[in-house]
């Protein structure tokens, strides 16, 4: 982990569809066996996924049952919860607007800790 970024844990529903798709290309193979464990403030245990942007530091809550049923209802992944092979071509294409403002997006929703599900950890 690199240190300096803000670290965030987000609920996985309250993500982006880019932060979304960026989390897909580097888990193509799925969540739940990159999950961790953590406390959180109030020492519940926390099962999350981590993910790290240029600018953020994620832990992505979601239990191991949770991550399994987001791989088996995603159409990006196959009967056997592997991202398809052309999914990083067709987020090329889309990319070709140049409009990416997601990422500053998810860090002003956590400046509103009004219930969003963004904790910073």
């Amino acid at each position: 982990m690199s240190s300096g970024k803000p670290r965030i844990a987000k609920d996985y529903d309250k993500l982006t569809e880019d932060l979304i798709n960026q989390i897909k290309v580097e888990y193509p193979f799925g969540f739940e066996e990159n999950l961790i464990t953590y406390k959180d403030a109030k020492g519940n245990k926390i099962s999350a996924l981590p993910f790290e942007t240029e600018e953020v530091y994620y832990l992505v809550r979601m239990t191991k049952a949770e991550a399994q049923q987001i791989i088996e209802d995603d159409e990006d992944y196959d009967d056997d919860g592997n991202l398809r092979e052309d999914f990083a071509d067709e987020l090329e294409s889309d990319d070709s607007d140049g409009d990416s403002t997601d990422e500053a997006e998810d860090k002003s929703d956590n400046d509103d800790h009004g219930g969003d599900g963004d904790d910073e950890y």
